[in-house]
C-alpha cells in the first residue's frame, strides 16, 4: 500500500530532493527511500514537533492538524480542525475535532495518549483559561482536563505542563495567544512554573516554580532577566521528565538555557546542563538524554549523551558526522539508530537522515526545499517523528506549494 517512490534526485519544483552528499565514506550512500505525500491541498496539514506519539499503535492512522492559512502569527479566533490519516485507505483525511489553542512549532500538543489504542489528547481554550480535550477517536466519546498538556507519562494517565500564556509572550511561535499571562511583569514568580496533571481526575499540583529554579545560581548570573520554562519531556519509564529553563537576557533578544532533571514529583533535581547554551534534545533511555548543546561555554556545539545521575558521564555522539548544526533528534525504536535533519543549508534544503550509532555511519534520507517565505515564527522544520513499530518516519515540508506531511519509508534500510 505504500507505493508511490520518488526516484530522481535534486527534482525540487514539485517533488521531494533526494540530496546525494559528495563524501560517501563519511555519510554513506543517499538511499532512494519510498516518499510520499500523505496530506493534501487546497488546505494546509502539519503535525509540528518531533517528540510525541503521531501513529496509532498499529501504524495505520497518523495524527495531523488541517489550517487555511500561512505566513502569519494566529490570532485568539483562528482554528485548527484536527484529524487523522488513514494510511491503509488512500490516505483518507478524518476530521476529530477543532481547537483554538495552537501555534506554528508545537501546534496544539496532539498525540495519541500512551497505553490507549483509540486515544487522542490535544490542548484548546475555553473562555480565559486552556484545557486538554482526552477524545476516543472511535466511539467520538470526548471529556475534558481543566489543564493543557505539554508531555504524557508513558502510562498515559498523567502529563506535565508549563505556562503557555508566558511562553507565548517570550516565545511566539511556542505558546498559545488569547489568554494574557497574568505574571508578566514578575520576571520569576512564585506561581507559575511546570504542574502535574492527572488525566483521570483533572486534578493539578504545582511542582517545579520559576522563583525556584531561578534561584539556583549560574555562573555568570541572571541580572534583570526574566524566566520561563519550555519543552518538557518524560522519560521513557515515567521517574523523570527533563525540562529547559530560559531566560531572556536585558537586551530582549537574546536567551540563554539551562537543562534540568527532576523526579515526576518535582523532587530530586539536578542541573543536568549548566553551559546556558540548550537546544533540541530526546531521552534515549529511562537515564540517558541526547541533547545539541555546549557541556560547557567555551565548547562546541554538538550532540551529547548525558548520564542523568549525579556526576553522569558525557559523551559526543556523530561529531562530523551528524548536522551540520542543530537538528530534531529522535531515536528509531531499539535505539540503534538516530532520525535526524538540519536547518535550511545555502540552498535551503532542510537534510533528514538516519545516524546509525554503532558503526557512526550516516544516511542521507532526502532533503527537502524551505522556501524563503517560511521563516521566523511560521518556518516549517521537518521535524521527524518515528512511527511505533519503527518501520516509518513521517516530515512536514512547504516545498509543492505549502506545508504538507510526508512519509517516508525506511524498513529496509533498518531492517
Amino acid at each position: 500500500m505504500f507505493a508511490a517512490q520518488f526516484s530522481r534526485r535534486h527534482f525540487l519544483a514539485g517533488s521531494v530532493a533526494l540530496a546525494t552528499l559528495g563524501n560517501t565514506k563519511l555519510f554513506g550512500k543517499a538511499e532512494e527511500v519510498p516518499i510520499r505525500a500523505i496530506t493534501r491541498g487546497p488546505s494546509f496539514h502539519w503535525f509540528a514537533y518531533y517528540d510525541k506519539f503521531q501513529f496509532d499503535p498499529t501504524d495505520r492512522y497518523a495524527l495531523g492538524m488541517e489550517v487555511q492559512f500561512e505566513h502569519r502569527s494566529p490570532t485568539p479566533e483562528d482554528t485548527v480542525e484536527v484529524g487523522m490519516i488513514d494510511l491503509a485507505d488512500g490516505d483518507r483525511w478524518i476530521p476529530l475535532g477543532r481547537t483554538t489553542a495552537w501555534c506554528w512549532q508545537q501546534g496544539c500538543m496532539l498525540q495519541w495518549r500512551p497505553n490507549s489504542a483509540t486515544e487522542i489528547v490535544y490542548n484548546d481554550r475555553e473562555d480565559d483559561h486552556y484545557v486538554c480535550r482526552i477524545q476516543d477517536v472511535v466511539t467520538g466519546n470526548k471529556r475534558t482536563i481543566p489543564w493543557p498538556i505539554y508531555a504524557l507519562g508513558p502510562d498515559g494517565r498523567f502529563a506535565v505542563t508549563a505556562d503557555f500564556r508566558r511562553i507565548n509572550d517570550l516565545r511566539p511561535g511556542y505558546g498559545y495567544v488569547g489568554i494574557p499571562d497574568p505574571f508578566a511583569h514578575d520576571p520569576a514568580p512564585e506561581k507559575s512554573g511546570i504542574w502535574r496533571v492527572d488525566l483521570d481526575s483533572g486534578r493539578s499540583d504545582l511542582i517545579v516554580s520559576l522563583a525556584q529554579v531561578a534561584g539556583i545560581p549560574w555562573l555568570q548570573g541572571f541580572g534583570d532577566s526574566i524566566h520561563w520554562f519550555n519543552h518538557l519531556l518524560v522519560n521513557p519509564t515515567g521517574t523523570r521528565f527533563v525540562f529547559l529553563h530560559r531566560w531572556k537576557l536585558p537586551n530582549g533578544k537574546s536567551w540563554l538555557t539551562r537543562m534540568f532533571s527532576a523526579g515526576i514529583d518535582g523532587s530530586d533535581w539536578r542541573v543536568l546542563i549548566g553551559s546556558g547554551y540548550v537546544s533540541h534534545f530526546i531521552w534515549r533511555d529511562e537515564s540517558h538524554v541526547l541533547a545539541y548543546c555546549k557541556p560547557d561555554p567555551d565548547a562546541s556545539w554538538g550532540f551529547y549523551l548525558y548520564e542523568d545521575v549525579p556526576n553522569g558521564r558525557i559523551e559526543q555522539v556523530g561529531a562530523g558526522v551528524m548536522g551540520p548544526g542543530d537538528g530534531h533528534c529522535n531515536y528509531v525504536p531499539g535505539n540503534e539508530w538516530i532520525v535526524c535533519d538540519t536547518y535550511p543549508d545555502k540552498d535551503r534544503l532542510q537534510h533528514v537522515y538516519l545516524y546509525h550509532v554503532a558503526s557512526n555511519r550516516r544516511i542521507e534520507l532526502a532533503a527537502f526545499l524551505s522556501p524563503p517565505q517560511y521563516t521566523g515564527e511560521w518556518r516549517c522544520d521537518t521535524h521527524p517523528r518515528v512511527s511505533r513499530t519503527g518501520r516509518f518516519v513521517t516530515v512536514d515540508s512547504p516545498h509543492n506549494g505549502g506545508r504538507q506531511i510526508y512519509l517516508i519509508d525506511i524498513s529496509e534500510i533498518i531492517g
